[in-house]
């Protein structure tokens, strides 16, 4: 695909991977044409002539090099992203095809406004919540408004889409805390691709306060049919089990279908998204506004649930669930948690949770299969590109240098942030200064519990496997002094490649 021109600040780019070019030129009709070089690897070029010739591009995808610049990241692509999204796995179902229509670029319609929910049920939003995210960038990317709810009313309450039980009942300070911590999220993770004025969040509370109960009966309650609700998928599993139903969750559909018709109404949002699990609820929602308002035009989608190739649920780990602010899970543990996934789901999860265009996603599978390809550099690129979506480039490289700080002998600098990566995760102490300053290597990492004795130190030493600060000590004589402390604070002692040792220094 060649994409011949994006506009940012009244200048076309012509890019490559590797480099950016912009017009106009400055030509005179008799002018050589310039020539650029896009990239070391290649010998194409981009060319353009003062009649506005045809323009050749070299086959990297023009489009990579513009995904790692963060204004280039701001344009409007044109295409039509439900495409997008179906090529990529990202569609299980919509409510009508005419959202395909409404979504494409050709006959230049209004862009749409579309909302995904998110109730505040901890501090953090996590990864299964990201798909949602990603839908919403996707829309943002191609010019349309993403708008996130935040659940401060029906948080009260608990969806009970997929869940075996009903939600415990949260505080207030709680949920208001939650809801900070949701936001904060949501600022950060959706400004990738636009400043503040490109996205919406809003907070489904501050309609919902002023609701009395009679109220709602009369604006929402007659249009409401109980057959139909009883036989959405998520109530009738939850009537069939031990626990039932409670008349609060069974009401949660109204309660987000009718969020659907205020945004509809008023604020011209057009399309709701949401996981697989949420089609019974988004229905209820378009539901209402064709009876209510009387009209068509307004869509749903779903996108499917991220699964492993195995059938188990994509997110979790035996600590819990994948947290995406950096308070409850450092980038650090993000980034390793893609980076171990299975080769027979990282393709999948390319194409799902990152911006890469598809044609160099097929590249990295060709790659795979190749007798040359370096184990885990698929999962690599994974981890990297989703890291930087949810943590930005400063997490990427947070993780990065923690992922540094495991391999002994590399060249990386340390800070105490990146030590501190990985704290959790290797043994770790604390000394005072005085116990640490002056004393041998061979004397610390015994006291420490690193080694076993000082025979065993001194044996590891000869054999080069002994490391201060990822550096090998080859000097039996080597000492702590004060600039070994990294950043003041911490050591980090490494015996072979496997053992580390986090001593932090007060």
């Amino acid at each position: 695909m060649i994409v011949p021109m994006v506009w940012l600040a009244s200048r076309t780019l012509f890019c490559c991977t590797r480099r950016l070019s912009s017009f106009p030129f400055n030509l005179t009709p008799n002018a050589t044409p310039p020539c650029f070089p896009c990239c070391n690897e290649c010998d194409h070029h981009i060319r353009r002539q003062v009649s506005f010739p045809s323009i050749r591009f070299c086959s990297h995808k023009v489009l990579a090099a513009a995904n790692q610049l963060g204004s280039v990241n701001r344009v409007t692509r044109r295409g039509n992203v439900v495409d997008v999204l179906e090529e990529r796995g990202l569609i299980e179902s919509i409510t009508s095809d005419n959202l395909r229509s409404a979504a494409s670029s050709s006959g230049n319609p209004p862009p749409l406004s579309v909302y995904c929910g998110f109730d505040p049920t901890a501090e953090s939003l996590h990864l299964g919540n990201l798909l949602g995210i990603i839908v919403l960038s996707w829309f943002q990317k191609y010019g349309h408004k993403p708008v996130a709810l935040i659940g401060g009313a029906t948080g009260r309450i608990g969806d009970p889409s997929g869940k075996s039980s009903e939600r415990p009942e949260l505080a207030v300070d709680t949920l208001e805390k939650n809801i900070r911590g949701i936001t904060t999220t949501l600022e950060r993770v959706l400004s990738r691709f636009g400043d503040d004025s490109s996205f919406v969040i809003l907070n489904n509370y501050d309609w919902w306060k002023d609701i009395s109960l009679l109220d709602f009966l009369k604006r929402v309650g007659r249009y409401a049919r109980v057959g139909a609700m009883m036989s959405k998928e998520s109530v009738r599993k939850r009537l069939e089990s031990e626990q039932g139903m409670s008349f609060i969750e069974f009401t949660y559909q109204l309660l987000q279908g009718y969020d659907f018709l205020h945004l509809f109404r008023g604020k011209s949002v057009s399309v709701q998204i949401g996981g697989s699990d949420q089609w019974g609820n988004i229905t209820a929602g378009t539901e209402l506004i064709r009876k209510i308002l009387q009209v068509e035009g307004a869509y749903g989608l779903t996108f499917p649930l991220l699964l492993k190739s195995d059938g188990t649920k994509f997110g979790k780990s035996e600590d819990g669930a994948i947290w995406l602010s950096p308070s409850m899970l450092s980038p650090y543990k993000f980034y390793q948690y893609f980076f171990t996934v299975p080769d027979n789901d990282v393709v999948r999860f390319l194409k799902m949770l990152t911006f890469l265009d598809m044609e160099e996603i097929e590249e990295i599978e060709r790659g795979m299969g190749n007798p040359g390809y370096l184990p885990n550099s698929a999962q690599r690129r994974l981890a990297e590109e989703v890291t930087r979506f949810v943590h930005g480039q400063e997490g990427l490289d947070e993780a990065v240098k923690a992922t540094e700080a495991l391999k002994p002998g590399t060249d990386t600098r340390l800070d105490w942030k990146a030590i501190e990566g990985i704290a959790e995760d290797v043994p770790s102490c604390s000394l005072t200064y005085d116990e640490v300053l002056n004393l041998s290597l061979i004397d610390l990492s015994v006291s420490t519990g690193l080694l076993e004795s000082k025979s065993a130190a001194r044996r590891l030493l000869k054999q080069g496997g002994l490391y201060l600060n990822n550096c090998r000590v080859d000097s039996e004589g080597k000492r702590i002094e004060m600039q070994d402390v990294v950043d003041g604070k911490v050591l980090l002692l490494s015996a072979g490649k496997k053992n580390q040792m986090v001593v932090r220094i007060s």
